[in-house]
């Protein structure tokens, strides 16, 4: 399997996170590359250097005003008095007749949808970067491979069109699903981070042509808090092809693999002509966000089933943070979708 990595996303290592109230460190951070690839590692597995995508891959699925604030956001937040070293928003737009601003503290907040994606100096060069990994992969597989795999940071589906947050900048698994999307009339993506992706839902909620399935902590008490709800199934042309499958935080691998089985179905019905996959490894029982508890052996039979689906599948990652267990959770899931035995569970 082809598997896509651009060294240059390790030059973002976002600092700044606010969690009930009290500044900690990002959980994003550059260590989770390391441990990625020491995952593909353990299969035998390599990455290749993605070639820079056309901007028009960006633009499928982001506003032209949100890329060119992601591209020059730091540099002007450095021309402020007595600047911090990233941009992170201090107040939001929450009227719907507020007027788009032009000072960039003013932009951070219309861009940025909490404060937990602060971008640094490198950041616009790591996430542009992330994004020709995703593009890769999905030309990789429009082109006949059966799947390939993306190594994204920062991750992606936290994402709107128009607004980042919950570490993540640009929308790697909508960005994806877009490059599939000239290949096939009909595509598929299946969410099973432990948070709701509420940005790829957004972004597709009022079409027919790219099915969402999120499969995730119940948000009620976690984030994103506001969506990921079961009723929300779409809008417009899109209802009916939107699905959330919230499950309660102490859930184990056979609820959620149960949870997985219904997503499939839902998957099958639709009948895509490809699959993205956005892999989250988070819900790991030692993950240190503590969402759900799913063990080894859960995710490497998450990997046998969705490889059985028989869909060409672009594998987009993206949460799963810094623990020792990454790296096993990313083989176990991988072998069991390559068939390959890790030895892990």
């Amino acid at each position: 399997m082809r598997c896509f990595y651009a060294p240059e996303t390790r030059a973002h290592d976002p600092q700044f996170r606010l969690t009930h109230g009290r500044v900690v460190t990002n959980a994003e951070r550059a260590e989770r590359a390391t441990l990625l690839q020491e995952g593909l590692g353990r299969l035998g597995l390599t990455t290749e250097t993605p070639p820079e995508a056309p901007r028009a891959a960006l633009e499928a699925v982001h506003t032209a005003r949100f890329l060119d604030f992601l591209e020059t956001g730091w540099q002007a937040w450095q021309k402020l008095p007595n600047a911090g070293p990233e941009v992170v928003p201090n107040a939001f737009p929450r009227v719907p007749y507020a007027s788009y601003p032009e000072a960039v503290t003013a932009r951070a907040g219309w861009h940025m949808s909490d404060t937990s994606a602060p971008i640094g100096p490198e950041s616009w060069t790591a996430t542009r970067r992330a994004a020709d990994c995703a593009v890769a992969a999905a030309r990789a597989v429009a082109e006949g491979a059966p799947a390939a795999y993306a190594l994204c940071r920062p991750p992606g589906h936290h994402t709107t069109a128009d607004a980042a947050g919950g570490h993540c900048l640009l929308n790697v698994s909508a960005i994806a699903a877009a490059e599939l999307r000239q290949h096939h009339d009909r595509i598929a993506i299946l969410d099973i981070d432990v948070h709701h992706g509420n940005g790829t839902q957004d972004i597709f909620y009022d079409r027919a042509d790219v099915l969402t399935v999120s499969m995730h902590a119940e948000t009620h008490d976690y984030y994103p808090f506001f969506t990921g709800y079961a009723h929300e199934t779409g809008t417009g042309a899109g209802t009916g092809y939107n699905l959330n499958l919230p499950l309660p935080r102490s859930t184990r691998d056979a609820g959620w693999l149960q949870a997985l089985d219904r997503a499939l179905e839902r998957i099958s019905d639709y009948a895509p002509g490809a699959l993205v996959l956005s892999l989250g490894l988070d819900a790991h029982e030692n993950d240190p966000l503590d969402g759900m508890k799913v063990s080894f052996d859960g995710f490497a039979e998450a990997g046998r089933r969705i490889a059985a689906a028989g869909y060409p599948t672009v594998i987009v990652q993206e949460g799963g943070y810094l623990s020792p267990d990454l790296s096993t959770s990313l083989a176990s899931f991988l072998g069991g979708f390559l068939g390959k035995d890790t030895g892990a569970a």
